[in-house]
């Protein structure tokens, strides 16, 4: 599921002259929603306490679903009905997967009978599903209304429901998603003619099953505030909103990042994720990357008689490997950001390879460039070189070109055979990369080495 909630509803909407009267003044619950993530949880307990109801709605209703659970069960038990039950299904669904799994039921204990079933369907649904993103209020109109008679009928479904309202949806008898009308068309339109001779039918739907990354690229590529979820069969279930895809596009995002970092995805708020849990999810990816890093000290060995008769060699080693690293990595992050915007597919990888085949080349000019000319000043001023530096000159620069070379060309394909394997792209972390052009950096360098030093040095 996602988090946070629906948007609090807007100013004092609805609300009797009484209570709009005892209001926090707005400075003051703009500074407690900024510092509400610096408060201990007893702290943000009695905050919330002191507020008056309209206020305490508005700051519940804002918060993120894991704040949200925490503070339901903080207050006393025979409060949390009427909070819990200020919740649309989908956020109640949120907070009850959120909540520690002993306090589960009875959290949906509190909901009433048609609540509790709406939310016990969301909760079958995968996490990152669609089906578990989505309302299922929305409003409904039947084809053969009157514009007048939906206007009527919307305007009561808006003040008995909370959450947002964007769009009607047409069904027939059998739920079954005809078309769409906007309130702008709805009100634009003669009030005689029915709503099947206004409604739009070249519809866009995702269906309850799709994976929520890919509902936000169909947001992201329609500019659409809400999308009706379907059936195999095209029955109606719910709707996502673009507020359910802004918290959806931020945790997929999170999870990426963390992953390009070397750790596995925390799943969780970085300080309220167990000390435990957080060891064994960085851990693992430290493990392998530390096995990896051992084939580096392997290799070194392996040409250990080569660094001997020319010690001036090791010099470059941190050098040239660290620049390897550095290029697949950037290749793999850029790719991974690509694949997850859409940008690039599985059958792009050959214009991948053909693109990043020549940025490996001038990358590495650029930095073997820059190596011939540190070299030349170093040899003027310090001569460290001694008589053979245009030799080792030449062979850094070649090394460089060759190492960033095939560093951008590993960072960029890895994602592809990642995606291909049925594997998250972004487990191409960067440290990984660079763990990988290690390995190959060293046997490179000493290879180009071997061949221009040969005879001299070698």
């Amino acid at each position: 599921m996602r988090a946070p909630g629906n948007a609090p509803p807007p100013g004092d909407l609805g609300r009797p002259p009484d209570e709009q009267e005892n209001r926090v003044d707005d400075a003051v619950l703009a500074d407690l929603r900024e510092q509400w993530s610096n408060l201990e949880d007893d702290e943000r307990l009695v905050a919330f306490k002191a507020l008056p109801r309209p206020d305490a709605e508005d700051v519940f209703l804002g918060l993120p679903t894991r704040d949200q659970a925490a503070l339901l069960i903080a207050i006393a038990t025979q409060e949390r009905r009427a909070w819990m039950r200020l919740l649309p299904p989908d956020d109640a669904a949120d907070l009850v997967q959120a909540a520690p799994s002993e306090e589960r039921i009875g959290l949906l204990a509190l909901l009433d009978d048609p609540t509790r079933r709406e939310v016990s369907g969301l909760l079958a649904y995968a996490e990152d599903e669609a089906g578990g993103l989505m309302n299922p209020h929305y409003a409904r109109l039947r084809p053969e209304m009157t514009v007048a008679e939906a206007i009527s009928y919307l305007r009561r479904y808006a003040q008995q429901h909370r959450d947002a309202t964007y769009y009607a949806y047409v069904l027939d008898e059998e739920q079954h998603l005809l078309g769409t009308a906007s309130f702008r068309d709805l009100f634009a339109a003669k009030p005689e003619l029915t709503i099947a001779e206004i409604m739009r039918t070249d519809l866009v739907t995702v269906r309850d099953d799709q994976d929520q990354e890919a509902v936000s690229r169909i947001f992201a590529s329609n500019h659409f505030l809400a999308l009706p979820v379907v059936t195999f069969d095209n029955r109606m279930k719910g709707v996502v909103t673009i507020d359910d895809i802004v918290e959806v596009v931020e945790e997929e995002a999170t999870e990426d990042i963390q992953k390009i970092g070397g750790s596995e995805a925390l799943d969780a708020p970085y300080l309220t994720i167990g000390f435990t849990r957080m060891v064994r999810k960085r851990g693992s990816w430290l493990a392998a990357l530390f096995i990896g890093e051992m084939l580096t000290a392997t290799a070194m060995g392996y040409f250990e008689d080569e660094i001997a008769r020319a010690v001036v060699l090791a010099l470059f080693v941190p050098l040239i490997i660290s620049s390897g690293g550095n290029s697949g990595s950037q290749a793999s992050t850029l790719v991974i950001r690509a694949m997850a915007l859409g940008e690039v597919r599985l059958s792009d990888w050959w214009r991948v390879i053909r693109r990043e085949l020549a940025s490996g080349v001038a990358l590495g000019g650029l930095l073997a460039t820059i190596g011939l000319v540190r070299i030349f000043l170093w040899q003027r001023l310090f001569q460290p070189y001694g008589e053979h530096w245009l030799l080792i000159a030449l062979t850094v620069a070649g090394s460089l070109v060759g190492v960033v070379t095939f560093g951008t060309l590993a960072g960029s394909m890895l994602p592809f055979v990642l995606r291909r394997l049925g594997f998250d792209p972004a487990s191409a972390s960067a440290p990984f990369v660079a763990t990988l052009v290690d390995v190959t950096g060293l046997v490179i360098y000493f290879t180009i080495a071997s061949i221009i030093l040969h005879g001299t040095l070698l």
